[in-house]
């Protein structure tokens, strides 16, 4: 039998969550440097915010009721089946965590948005206040990990597929609305996995006077709950991450030939080309994130 210590703990544990909040800011940082700071990125980004107004005509009064109603939902939800589960499983210390993150993430990314992060003007036409991130998508994303947090591992899963589900539902819709770019919405659900991520390096952290499962008492599994998943479901997701994660590339270069010197005006068809890969993109990353946060979160109690 091993011998425990803090130190082993942090090594086996915690050290995984710092990991993956650190792999998410760095790309939280290179999608504002590109996207928001760049001529390229900005000319892409905007040419998929015009391209909206091709679904916009059809969806307008959809996508509106659905945007004016996000926090409402979100926050209804997120109470009501946080409630639940926390009364049924009474870990407290995973409520409290995953209450401070949740909150953190939302008040975090209005700082960033209204009072750090800033728009340079690169002569790219369209509006030019800066709108990164998106304040809605992180609402939606912040309450789906509430209930992911509390949740017990065998029902992580589905959690983490709902939860994806209506936080990318959230974000297409205000990019269908033309109230955000695509890389608003990918950096929302990117701040949250990020917060989500620190939110597991406290709770992976042992508490005083309570010794974890030891090697030897540990589940034969090593992701008990990842590999609790149908082999099929996961297939599914992944070649449809893959799928959407190709259109989103080919849309993107699509996008920068027709925008480069070689074409007069990208026209109508670049800017929904640039619209429905920023669709994909955007649900390339919430897919991503779901799948490695349900394996991150895999053996957390």
């Amino acid at each position: 039998m091993r011998n425990w210590s803090p130190r082993n703990s942090l090594k086996q544990g915690s050290l995984g969550y710092v990991a993956g909040a650190a792999l998410t800011t760095v790309a939280f940082i290179g999608l504002y440097l590109f996207f928001v700071r760049s001529h390229a990125g900005q000319e892409a980004d905007q040419l998929a915010y015009d391209g909206a107004e091709f679904g916009r005509r059809s969806i307008t009064s959809f996508t509106g009721r659905m945007l004016d109603s996000v926090p409402d939902i979100a926050v209804a939800f997120g109470v009501v089946l946080t409630a639940v589960i926390a009364l049924v499983r009474r870990n407290w210390r995973t409520l409290v965590v995953a209450l401070v993150a949740a909150a953190a993430a939302t008040a975090s990314a209005q700082l960033l948005k209204y009072g750090i992060l800033a728009r340079p003007d690169l002569a790219v036409e369209g509006y030019a206040g800066n709108s990164f991130p998106s304040g809605h998508t992180t609402v939606a994303a912040a309450s789906a990990l509430v209930v992911f947090l509390v949740s017990s591992p065998r029902m992580r899963p589905m959690v983490a597929g709902w939860g994806t589900a209506f936080a990318v539902l959230a974000g297409v819709a205000t990019l269908a609305n033309q109230w955000h770019r695509p890389s608003d919405v990918i950096a929302a659900l990117l701040w949250v996995a990020f917060w989500g991520c620190l939110a597991g390096a406290v709770l992976a952290w042992p508490r005083v006077g309570v010794v974890p499962q030891t090697d030897a008492a540990a589940p034969s599994s090593r992701w008990p709950a990842f590999t609790g998943l149908r082999q099929s479901t996961i297939r599914v997701v992944r070649w449809l991450s893959i799928g959407c994660g190709a259109i989103s590339v080919v849309a993107f270069i699509v996008t920068l030939v027709l925008d480069s010197s070689l074409f007069e005006r990208v026209g109508t068809l670049g800017t929904i080309v640039a619209y429905l890969g920023g669709v994909a993109a955007i649900v390339t990353a919430g897919l991503l994130l779901a799948l490695s946060g349900t394996r991150l979160f895999a053996r957390l109690p």
